[in-house]
């Protein structure tokens, strides 16, 4: 369907980062109503990344495009491995497919540990730096981080981490894609590095183009809220 223009609206499942609700979707499900019908999923019960995409899939319909952001797309990736004749199309904005590198884990389970011990807020106020470009940092936008954070939890966020722990490579799966796969990624991505997770992706997927937007940390959706749609558009419409 690549170079296709779609005549009619195709859902459309929107999965958010660690520290994201619906909010983090909000300019993307206004800007693509009238070529998708936009789902946001709700992943915060489970706490393997296998339960996660079972349970997107159990509300999903028979087909669909699926977009990940960060977390988002470790989780479309393992719905692409359990029912890849379901996937009509796939995007994934400043993700990666490798599974967790030792050093990651490790932090991972200190920021348990840390929630676990009543520190959440500061878990998210030392995260901060590594989701956004520096010059945001005294944004507004970090009070937006901040808050859609607050609305997710720490219990939340802990199963979360718990999740993306467990996920698989996924690397064999994305060689042998078949569908259109759209790749997403701030230049300035410090948490999932342009290099080491989106080209890499690119480089390995038949059907992949690689879009990169300059002047963005990780959290591209709210940062360049008018490009992520207008990249997510052209996905929608053409592959």
């Amino acid at each position: 369907m690549t170079g296709t223009a779609m005549s009619t609206k195709q859902p459309l499942i929107l999965v958010p980062g660690l520290v994201c609700d619906g909010a983090l979707w909000a300019h993307q499900r206004d800007g693509l109503a009238d070529v998708a019908y936009c789902v946001v999923a709700d992943v915060c019960r489970p706490d393997t990344m296998q339960d996660m995409a079972a349970e997107v899939l159990a509300k999903a319909p028979e087909s669909f495009a699926i977009a990940g952001f960060s977390m988002g797309g470790y989780v479309a990736l393992e719905v692409l491995r359990q029912a890849p004749h379901r996937v009509t199309r796939l995007a994934l904005i400043d993700s990666g497919a490798r599974a967790d590198y030792p050093e990651q884990t490790a932090n991972r389970k200190a920021s348990i540990a840390d929630c676990r011990a009543g520190r959440y807020a500061a878990v998210i106020d030392t995260m901060l730096p590594a989701l956004l470009h520096p010059t945001r940092l005294t944004q507004p936008l970090a009070d937006q981080v901040r808050a859609m954070a607050g609305r997710v939890g720490s219990e939340c966020f802990v199963r979360r981490q718990l999740a993306i722990i467990s996920r698989t490579d996924a690397r064999d799966l994305l060689r042998a894609a078949t569908i259109p796969v759209r790749i997403i990624c701030g230049r300035v991505d410090r948490l999932t590095p342009l290099a080491r997770s989106s080209q890499e992706v690119a480089e390995m997927t038949p059907d992949a183009r690689l879009s990169i937007v300059e002047d963005s940390g990780h959290m591209l959706p709210l940062e360049h809220p008018q490009a992520a749609t207008a990249l997510m558009r052209d996905w929608m419409i053409y592959g």
